[in-house]
């Protein structure tokens, strides 16, 4: 295994001082070890992967140094478009070291969302004509790697990419763990709210903790899960799956439980919410001001006016609750409130460690609710 600290210090050698991109479990150590030993000008965390190579483009253009961007394999797809389109040797031919964390390599038990994506990273990069190798899991093998990475990275300037397994990096902490000071565990918001529903409404949960969180909530009440849908990937989207159903739907309170990091992911879905102004549309942001479930890192969650931002696109009614007292008072005026509803829930950061995943299968979650959907 790779010391975090081994591997930033190699990179800071030669030269490689700007980090930006999206947290990722496999990479969360070496993310949190950048996060201590980095100021707020040398490393970002990006709304989206998309985001992260505009930045790292700037940056390169200001100084003419070599940007890292890392990510989870899930976000290439965000990222593809101004890598070929802006980086790629045929448009501006500039250089990137990416660092992509491998979920769902074949061979490795992973979560399904991850699968197809495990099995597609490499030919993807293939693809679109980045080189690539493993990063090396010995200590004694990554200065040889990494100077014939960078040295590749400078001839040729050009996107380079290591792709890293899982358990490649040495376990670090986060030491920089800045709380937002709201004290609501999020499990407990989305009881309270869960619990309150009507046997007709219906929810989609964004990918993460929520989801965990709801489908063992059900269990608990022996509910069943034909109600919800589970957004175990495409993070960031959950709202507007929320926002399609909701539309066919007229009849049925649809609502989304989504997440900060998440909806700031791709922010611009809210516009489009707010111009279709669905009347049952019920959009509910548990914020926590961090990508809880791949390291806690942090988000600007608690430093913008999500509800402001709501109202400004269109959203008929956007409210701010971090109590329990306030989440029950605004629950029981939902139906007096003019929609589509945006409720903004303040919560602590963090999940018990027990938390489990969901029994049943993507394919099952989906025919559940469309059964649900279509013949009730």
């Amino acid at each position: 295994m790779l010391a975090p600290a081994l591997f930033y210090d190699t990179l800071s050698s030669l030269g490689i001082s700007f980090y930006v991109g999206v947290p990722d479990s496999l990479l969360k150590s070496f993310c949190a070890y950048v996060a201590d030993h980095s100021d707020d000008r040398h490393h970002i965390i990006a709304a989206n992967e998309g985001g992260a190579i505009g930045l790292a483009a700037g940056y390169h253009l200001a100084t003419g140094k070599i940007p890292v961007v890392y990510m989870q394999n899930s976000g290439m797809g965000n990222a593809a478009n101004p890598i070929i389109s802006l980086m790629d040797r045929d448009v501006y031919h500039m250089p990137l070291l990416l660092i992509i964390g491998w979920r769902g390599e074949p061979g490795r038990h992973d979560e399904p969302q991850h699968v197809k994506q495990g099995k597609i990273t490499l030919p993807l990069l293939d693809a679109m004509q980045i080189r690539h190798e493993v990063l090396a899991e010995e200590p004694a093998a990554l200065g040889p790697q990494m100077d014939r990475v960078i040295a590749d990275l400078r001839t040729n300037q050009e996107p380079f990419a290591l792709v890293v397994r899982k358990d490649t990096f040495e376990p670090y902490k986060l030491e920089k763990n800045v709380s937002s000071g709201w004290t609501l565990p999020r499990e407990r918001a989305l009881q309270l709210l869960t619990a309150r529903l009507g046997k007709d409404d219906v929810i989609v949960s964004t990918t993460g903790m929520i989801s965990r969180e709801l489908f063992e909530f059900r269990e608990q009440r022996r509910e069943g899960h034909a109600h919800d849908f589970l957004t175990v990937g495409s993070m960031g989207h959950a709202s507007q799956i929320a926002l399609g159903i909701s539309l066919c739907k007229p009849e049925r309170r649809v609502f989304c439980f989504d997440g900060d990091g998440a909806s700031l992911m791709h922010l611009g879905s809210w516009a489009i919410t707010g111009a279709n102004a669905a009347s049952n549309f019920y959009h509910i942001v548990f914020n926590n001001s961090a990508h809880d479930s791949v390291g806690g890192q942090p988000t600007v969650g608690s430093a913008i006016d999500f509800p402001a931002i709501a109202k400004a696109c269109g959203y008929r009614t956007a409210l701010s609750v971090q109590t329990e007292e306030e989440l029950t008072k605004a629950i029981g005026a939902f139906d007096r409130l003019t929609k589509p509803l945006l409720l903004e829930i303040k919560v602590a950061k963090g999940a018990r460690k027990d938390l489990g995943r969901p029994t049943t299968t993507p394919v099952q979650n989906k025919q559940d609710l469309m059964n649900l959907l279509q013949n009730r």
